[in-house]
Parts: structure tokens; sequence; C-alpha cells
């Protein structure tokens, strides 16, 4: 499977022919609304030519739930799965609708299996109320992306015990794990970790994070794992 780092939260997985989008941030949206989370790293729009067939909202906050991403994906006659949780789901609805594509309500503990792809949602503890991460299987691995979150037990206690990587802020604010916490976190799971959130809005520097097993991912380029 590849897996190239959107910056931020966003991520992109190829796996046999399917793409898989995760929260992707492809605008200057949040910038518009708060000035000074501004974009240090200009926009890609090669991305915006690649044909989703799973698109993963996390919760329904702008960096993570963007119409001015969303609208190169979803239209009249795209066919796209979209896994969005509850808020997420109810805005991708109202924006984009169309009657190809597929939006279905992914709240905490939902499965789903689309193209030979296992996704199941798992709780995050998040200012969303309604926020989770997603577990994504495939070519006999299982990855894991938290979603915007803070160090929960609940959230430990429900994952399986075979995760090969793991993708997780660790920027601290916004209701986010900082580096300490977010090095628990790993250690609890024991797999390889890349951490993001850091480095579009702020000057953050993730090697900074002293969990050892890790792969510090770069703007638009392949998270070699």
């Amino acid at each position: 499977m590849k897996v190239t780092w959107l910056g931020q939260a966003g991520l992109l997985f190829e796996t046999n022919g399917v793409n898989i989008i995760v929260d992707p941030y492809l605008s200057d949206s949040v910038e518009a609304i708060q000035p000074h989370f501004w974009r240090r790293v200009p926009v890609d729009k090669s991305y915006f030519d690649i044909t989703p067939d799973v698109i993963v909202l996390t919760h329904n906050h702008l960096d993570h739930t963007d119409p001015d991403t969303l609208c190169h994906y979803l239209g009249e006659n795209t066919e796209v799965c979209v896994l969005a949780s509850g808020n997420a789901w109810d805005k991708v609805r109202k924006h984009f609708g169309g009657t190809r594509n597929n939006y279905v309500s992914f709240n905490a503990e939902t499965e789903w299996t689309e193209k030979g792809v296992h996704f199941k949602a798992v709780y995050a503890n998040h200012s969303d109320s309604c926020a989770i991460g997603v577990l994504i299987t495939a070519e006999g691995k299982t990855y894991y992306v938290t979603g915007d979150t803070l160090y929960d037990e609940r959230i430990l206690n429900s994952l399986p015990k075979k995760i090969d990587a793991v993708f997780l802020p660790v920027n601290g604010v916004g209701n986010n794990m900082n580096m300490t916490d977010a090095k628990r976190f790993c250690e609890r799971i024991g797999a390889i970790a890349v951490p993001m959130h850091c480095g579009l809005f702020d000057e953050k520097d993730m090697n900074d994070f002293e969990y050892d097993n890790k792969v510090v991912p770069e703007f638009y380029k392949e998270i070699k794992l």
C-alpha cells in the first residue's frame, strides 16, 4: 500500500488500484476565517486530478471536511463512497448531494468494506462530538488514522492488538495530543508512528517527536513505512 501525506491530517492511500483519501485540506479556507492559520506550504493542485474511490472524513472541522477541497472530488456525476462521521456526514450531503455518491454515516464502531478494503471507525476524543479515527485494512496490513484526538484510555481499549502503523496529531492544540502524550499513546500501540498536523499552520518540527519508531512525513511525498 502506498501512502502519501497531503499536509495537515490529509492522507492518500493507494492499494490495488483503489484510491482512498482521508481528511484532505487543499485550500485556504481556514485562513479566511482565522487569518493566523495561513498556509505555509502551497497547494499542490495535481492532487485535484485524482479520482477517489473512498473519501473518509473524520470530523466536521474545516481543515478536515473542507468544501473548497471536496468540490474537486464530489459532484453530480461522481461515484464516490464517502465515509463521514455524523456532523461531517450532514455537511457533505447538504453541500454536494449527487445521486451516484454513497454517503455512509460512519460513526464509532461502524464497519464498511469497499473494493476489498475494510474500514472500521473508532472513537476519538475531540471537540466535535462525533469525531472518529479509522482503521484501514488491506494487503494484510492495518493502518490506524486517529483523526484529531486527545489521549484517552477508551480509545486504546477499543483497538485491535495488531496495528502496523498509526498516523496521529502531535501539535498539542485544538484538543489534539501534544508530543509527550502522543509518545505515550504510540508506546501503548507499539506500531510505527507517523506524526501529523504540524507544519501547515505553524512552525513546529515533527522531528522533535521523541518516539523512536517513527517516520516523519514530508509534504506531498510517499511515506516509506
